[in-house]
């Protein structure tokens, strides 16, 4: 029997889930934004192991729409953790050469984040390096919906490739790869459309834990595995000898 076909590749848009940051916090006797900061840290770290690595594209869930039920303290705490991180990494990430992309409603945000986040993107819109796309106030099924007004509005028709072309992340290529931390194994609504051919990678470890080793372990699984997309092994064998 054939070996399946491995790349050395790395995966040239990886999504995460960073999950976990709360219950790390809560095992430490810390408030749930303590661990939220430090998920700002681990992030971070991730940004830089990802150009280091070759990745072009990294797109993070940092805030969904259903987070809003989460409790007004932390909620409150979360909006001003985003505000201050974007003073602060803006400027550091404009330098090591990675464009910014905030994907997400923005209705409802407070008018200083939501001059923050074009700030950001204009500051960083000449850079090459590594394209990250933060979700925030953001869900898989508002994506969809959203596209599909909006090519009600335009007048064309629901064709895939009409669909694809109106998502929030048309401007870069579906995730290679899509890692979850923290150990559930589930979607959460984030980007239900584009990780329809994802390789799927579930890590134990709480989103601050996540470092550059349990990058590379992703990475390698990744690396390991067939990507048939509709095809037979045999098929992809072939195409690729």
């Amino acid at each position: 029997m054939a070996s399946s076909p491995q790349t050395t590749t790395p995966p040239h848009h990886v999504a995460i889930v960073m999950d976990g940051n709360g219950r790390w916090a809560t095992r430490r006797f810390l408030p749930r934004v303590a661990g939220h900061k430090q998920g700002v840290e681990s992030l971070r770290r991730c940004v830089k192991a990802c150009a280091d690595r070759g990745v072009g594209v990294l797109t993070v869930f940092a805030f969904s729409s259903e987070n809003w039920n989460r409790p007004p303290e932390e909620v409150s705490g979360l909006m001003q953790l985003m505000v201050g991180a974007l003073a602060r990494e803006v400027p550091r990430l404009n330098a090591d050469g990675v464009r910014l992309h905030f994907v997400g409603e923005r209705a409802g945000l407070s008018d200083k984040m939501v001059a923050g986040l074009v700030l950001a993107e204009q500051t960083t819109a000449h850079n090459t390096r590594l394209i990250l796309n933060i979700c925030f106030n953001y869900g898989g099924r508002w994506d969809i919906a959203r596209a599909a007004a909006k090519l009600a509005e335009q007048g064309l028709p629901m064709t895939e490739m009409n669909l694809d072309r109106a998502m929030a992340l048309a401007h870069v290529p579906d995730p290679d790869l899509f890692i979850r931390t923290g150990g559930e194994q589930r979607l959460s609504n984030f980007l239900l459309w584009q990780s329809a051919y994802a390789e799927l990678f579930f890590s134990d470890k709480l989103w601050p834990e996540f470092d550059e080793a349990a990058l590379d372990e992703a990475i390698a699984a990744f690396q390991g595995r067939e990507r048939r997309f509709g095809q037979t092994s045999a098929q992809v064998s072939a195409s690729a000898a």
